[in-house]
């Protein structure tokens, strides 16, 4: 593994029966990057995600973390590495407060024996991410938008080194992705994090992304700066659209 490589994945493969949902992957996070993942549907981003997560074995090749070889491991273990990950779907509980989500963040990152810094650190994130004050609002009666903001908080409050996000900005309006952007850079910026994205807004992973990563049916189809990949003609052709170029 190279020094410049936090996460590594080596021909990492999924297979479901006959189907190849990931084939012979490979792909590195480095330390503070923000990293794009991104494709059409289908191209096995998701696949991608519960295999660095520890929520999907591969059939074959290797996972490693730091230089740590993480293949098969479960998703406790590798989220004790500093792997954390949100859900497309929502990862908070909407009957809690924002203020209890963001603590059972916490909780996951420190444990019970740390209840002060644990409060400590629920302040912080919030603040970090503008959700002072919502923090006494049931999660599930705020808008789309606010409750994107308490799934990404959830994760950040377990202090990762790698936060692995899936389609963070969906169904967010300009301004709500605009504030969402400017905290993924904080992250990275202020606390030397890492950070994977999945996302379709092609606007926003041009905007924030150090580099990005293209899947197309399961393979890698290409990787590079935005620059890069917004003038890939293979990737124009599978997945960008001429709009793109």
């Amino acid at each position: 593994m190279t020094a410049k490589s936090l996460v590594r994945l080596e021909g990492l493969t999924r297979r479901y029966g006959g189907l190849i949902a990931v084939s012979d992957l490979n792909m590195e996070v480095h330390p503070a990057e923000i990293l794009g993942l991104i494709g059409p549907n289908g191209a096995g981003k998701s696949t991608t995600f519960n295999l660095l997560s520890g929520f999907v074995k591969p059939t074959s090749g290797q996972l490693y973390i730091d230089e740590e070889n993480v293949t098969g491991k479960s998703p406790t273990y590798i989220s004790k590495l500093g792997l954390i990950r949100t859900f497309q779907h929502s990862s908070l509980m909407k009957t809690l407060t924002v203020h209890d989500n963001i603590l059972m963040g916490a909780i996951g990152g420190l444990s019970f024996l740390h209840t002060r810094k644990c409060l400590a650190r629920v302040h912080d994130v919030a603040t970090l991410l503008g959700l002072n004050t919502y923090l006494n609002e049931i999660s599930g009666n705020l808008s789309h938008g606010i409750q994107r903001l308490v799934s990404i908080a959830i994760a950040f409050a377990a202090h990762p080194r790698i936060l692995c996000l899936d389609e963070p900005l969906t169904g967010l309006n300009q301004t709500e992705a605009t504030t969402t952007l400017r905290v993924l850079r904080r992250i990275r910026d202020e606390f030397n994090c890492s950070i994977l994205l999945v996302e379709h807004n092609m606007k926003a992973v041009m905007q924030v992304c150090d580099r990005i990563v293209v899947l197309h049916q399961g393979k890698l189809l290409a990787s590079g700066t935005p620059e890069e990949i917004r003038n890939n003609a293979d990737v124009i052709s599978a997945y960008l659209g001429p709009k793109h170029a």
